[in-house]
């Protein structure tokens, strides 16, 4: 049978989603999902072999194409940390991105180095999130652990070990350890050693391979003894493999309305912020995807409806019959602490109100604070070298609400695109897969596979000296928000 499919895997903190594309013109053809344990900061923690166990139930459920697969890729989840021990089984449950425990060892190992040369060397500085952190913290947790692992790897680099029996990891994920540096495209021994030393480090970690690269064939797996001899790609994290599967190209600003919130952008230029705002991240192909990431995102205007007793479509019109600025409402939206700017310990602030506050002003608020504090991290991005002539695009779940995208619209001045690539990571995944089974780059065909995109807003506000109010009138409660540094 002809091998004329390739195979994208999204390994994220919920669940695994793989999806069918067709090697010819990436054209989805099937797609199946299965759940990951549920899992609750500050302690986040998931067994690898659950990750490994859905993946093969997902593919269980496209057993008939499984012999026309010619190659799989897989984005995970970024920063977690996997142990391996002699025998090849995990010594513990990995230590996932959202898991904040290890903020104390974050705080140490900035201690041991300045925060301007983990950025000049990593382009991210040590927090919570990072594998370096932890690391350390299993380290001080459980002393000797770290010296008994024999590989020490990222959820998409175990996943590709169990397909294919290499231990090999890329740029695009490894860029989120802190003891990687993407502009040299090497680990930094050094910076591992900050967080346990006395490790062999070049004979646990990984070996580097091209993002287009392939790993080697799909070994004798039981149960999909037909995926036998399918290519296997480089993986990559799922905001990288997300930007391959939307084809981004240099200019174009993402912006995904999740439960938590990113702003990114692909830039040939390797971004190195001293003060942490920025996580310089490599993509998945020869360029660079630096981020900012905020906590607080759709999970505060499903706050905010909760609140209101109001449906989604309710709250969408609340919102937008109210104008712009929400007649002098502001919300700072640091609901459960915030990562950027940095401030674990600080709530949500809501100034402005007044005896004859309605809900339109509530929700009104509510949005544009997202979207305020999303954009000044952009700016700060822009400042540092970002490009953004291009399109505004956006995604995530909130993404569909027609107050997300008409008020991003009018306080930004742009148009709002979207694409019609719902699995966007397990697609860029995909796309990975396609590079390793013809030996084609990752760019070339992201650009071939580009999805549809529509416009899903254009500005309406037409008083520019209003939308800019907003934006200031955010800046100047901000401080309100930060009296709760510790």
């Amino acid at each position: 049978m002809q091998r004329d499919l390739v195979a994208g895997v999204d390994s994220s903190t919920q669940s695994c989603t793989v999806v069918l594309r067709r090697l010819e013109d990436g054209v989805v053809v099937a797609e199946a999902r299965k759940p990951h344990p549920p899992t609750t900061p500050p302690r986040s923690e998931q067994a690898p072999e659950a990750w490994w166990q859905a993946l093969l139930s997902a593919f269980g459920e496209l057993t008939t194409y499984l012999p026309r697969i010619a190659g799989i890729s897989v984005g995970g989840q970024g920063h977690g940390l996997v142990m391996l021990g002699e025998d090849g089984l995990p010594l513990r449950d990995a230590k996932l991105w959202n898991d904040t425990e290890s903020a104390t060892d974050a705080s140490i190992l900035l201690k041991k180095l300045p925060q301007r040369d983990w950025a000049a060397r990593t382009g991210s500085v040590p927090a919570a999130a990072l594998t370096v952190s932890k690391l350390a913290w299993t380290e001080r947790m459980y002393p000797g652990l770290v010296a008994r692992a024999r590989r020490i790897m990222l959820p998409s680099d175990y996943l590709l070990y169990r397909l294919s029996g290499r231990a090999v990891s890329e740029r695009g994920v490894s860029s989120g350890t802190g003891y990687f540096n993407p502009f040299t495209n090497s680990w930094d021994f050094e910076l591992a050693n900050l967080a346990v030393p006395n490790i062999e480090w070049a004979a646990v970690l990984p070996e580097i391979i091209a993002s287009s690269e392939a790993s080697g064939p799909v070994q004798r797996i039981d149960g999909l003894e037909a995926l036998q001899g399918a290519m296997v790609g480089a993986g990559s994290g799922d905001n990288m493999t997300a930007a391959l599967g939307m084809g981004i190209r240099e200019g174009d600003v993402i912006i995904s309305f999740g439960t938590s919130g990113t702003l990114y952008g692909r830039t040939t230029i390797g971004i190195k912020d001293a003060t942490g705002a920025i996580n310089g991240y490599a993509d998945a192909s020869d360029a660079f995807l630096p981020m900012i990431t905020t906590l607080n995102s759709a999970k505060v205007t499903d706050a905010f409806r909760r609140i209101l007793r109001a449906t989604t479509d309710e709250f969408d019109s609340l919102a937008l019959a109210t104008e712009a600025g929400a007649r002098g409402l502001v919300l700072v939206p640091f609901l459960d602490g915030e990562r950027t700017p940095n401030l674990p310990k600080a709530t949500g602030i809501m100034a402005g109100i007044r005896s004859d506050v309605e809900p339109g002003q509530i929700a009104r608020a509510a949005v544009e604070g997202v979207i305020c504090g999303l954009l000044e991290g952009g700016d700060y991005l822009a400042s540092l070298g970002l490009e953004r002539s291009g399109r505004l695009i956006v995604t995530g779940g909130a993404s569909r609400s027609k107050a997300y995208r008409q008020i991003l619209a009018d306080l930004t001045g742009k148009q709002v695109w979207t694409c019609d690539l719902p699995e966007a990571a397990a697609a860029g995944a995909a796309v990975q897969a396609a590079a390793a089974a013809t030996g084609r780059h990752t760019a070339e065909i992201a650009e071939q596979w580009e999805p549809q995109y529509d416009v899903v807003a254009e500005p309406q506000e037409r008083d520019a000296a209003r939308t800019a109010d907003v934006r200031r009138a955010y800046r100047a409660a901000l401080p309100l928000a930060e009296w709760r540094k510790e």
